[in-house]
């Protein structure tokens, strides 16, 4: 039975108004990056309420570029990452700058800054640890396969871009596979 990795709990201040769900009812773990320069923005970022319910966008674990962990959502709370997949799944955010601060720019529609190992070293113990928790967890997917939407461009709405991308093309897909019990969701 693995252990689990070191995880720091700093809920966000609207978890308990997010929907409660079974734990046997999440199947897969969605990998994000968070497109932002840091750990802080991240926070910030997730605080904002944008939903009449008074919750925001936010992922459940986020692991910053040293590998450290922060819990943001309980398990059982459905937290808002990826569009109509949410109950069923878990998010996990990776620091790293992405597109930021320029996102929908079609000049900068590339991802340079690599995941560090300690990242990646990280997010593999967390996926080997999780289905002690989530019993029915199966599946993994980057947020690029589950959002597919194209949305104008910022700097030219003739031109379409990716709405999403993470975690990008710089993300070591084949080693994390390689190390975890998940597998990729079918497209």
């Amino acid at each position: 039975m693995p252990l689990p990795p070191p995880i720091v709990a700093t809920p966000l201040p609207y978890e308990q108004s997010l929907a409660s769900r079974a734990l046997s009812d999440v199947d897969l773990v969605v990998i994000h990056c968070t497109e932002l320069p840091d750990l802080a923005a991240a926070r910030e970022y997730g605080e904002r309420v944008l939903y009449d319910a008074g919750t925001g966008n936010s992922g459940h674990y986020y692991i910053d570029r040293d590998g450290s962990i922060v819990q943001y959502v309980a398990l059982d709370r459905v937290a808002h990452h990826v569009r109509g997949i949410n109950p069923r799944s878990v998010g996990i955010e990776l620091v790293n700058r992405g597109r930021w601060p320029d996102w929908f720019d079609s000049r900068n529609q590339h991802m340079s800054e690599p995941y560090t190992e300690a990242q990646i070293a990280a997010l593999i113990r967390l996926l080997q640890w999780l289905p002690e928790t989530l019993p029915s967890l199966r599946w993994i997917a980057g947020h690029q396969q589950l959002d597919t939407t194209r949305m104008p461009a910022s700097n030219d709405a003739t031109l379409d871009v990716p709405r999403k991308l993470d975690p990008g093309p710089l993300f070591p897909w084949q080693d994390v596979l390689n190390a975890i019990p998940q597998q990729l969701l079918p497209q």
